[in-house]
């Protein structure tokens, strides 16, 4: 194995494998964070290395992972091994404070995880210190707290955001370059599920319901509400 810092620590959540089906979702909010991706970068809580796949064959000088799992650290190992993700790719089983202090990024990732971290606060400040001078932050979380079910429960969610949330946290020597809601369609969708049907765990049909028909409306229709409507939220941090 190629791992450093060996953590201890093992996720119980499933739903990483389902929602790495969802491609067409991927690529609508990759499309919209990919011209602020660096030469070097650093992917927080990786998981499962799926959103990876989609993002480091943009093309990168260094790209680092760090996941507390030693379990999804082993999967993204054989992924490189495999060749389905680039074998330059570096993996360290730790999480983001225990990083090394000299370790400097262009780019440092948050996609579907600062929800799971419960002081997001000292996150981003522990973030902004990794990042090198006019870098970036990047944030994909579950938007309205509104909209927080048994499941984000489940899975480890502490919140879910919204724009005023995100403003309240933003490190002083950063400032915002984006933050837009995507996915209208999947919004009122999550809406109608919350009041009338109630469902625990999304299937892999209803998500590949949802990729494939939903995604798509939601990729024509969010620009029409200005991006104002969504049950996903981006957050984009520059550092002064």
């Amino acid at each position: 194995m190629r791992f450093k810092n060996m953590a201890i620590f093992n996720y119980s959540g499933s739903e990483l494998d389902v929602f790495s089906r969802a491609m067409n979702w991927k690529h609508y909010w990759s499309n919209k964070i990919n011209k602020y991706l660096g030469d070097s970068v650093l992917e927080v809580g990786a998981g499962i290395g799926s959103n990876t796949e989609v993002l480091s064959n943009k093309g990168f000088l260094r790209w680092v992972v760090i996941e507390p799992d030693i379990n999804f650290c082993s999967m993204i190992d054989a992924k490189i091994k495999s060749k389905i993700l680039p074998k330059n790719i570096e993996i360290i089983n730790t999480t983001l404070s225990k990083l090394n202090k000299s370790e400097y990024f262009d780019t440092i990732l948050y996609i579907d995880v600062l929800e799971h971290i419960e002081n997001d606060i000292e996150e981003l400040r522990n973030a902004q210190a990794h990042l090198a001078q006019n870098g970036h932050i990047i944030v994909v979380a579950p938007a309205h707290n509104f909209l927080f079910t048994p499941f984000d429960k489940k899975i480890g969610h502490f919140r879910r955001y919204n724009k005023k949330m995100f403003r309240a946290i933003t490190p002083s020597n950063c400032t915002i370059v984006d933050l837009r809601y995507l996915d209208s369609i999947g919004m009122l969708a999550s809406i109608a599920n919350k009041l009338f049907f109630k469902s625990d765990t999304p299937t892999i049909s209803q998500v590949l319901f949802w990729d494939k028909y939903m995604v798509r409306i939601s990729s024509v229709l969010d620009g029409f509400f200005a991006y104002l409507l969504g049950k996903s939220v981006i957050y984009i941090l520059k550092k002064k």
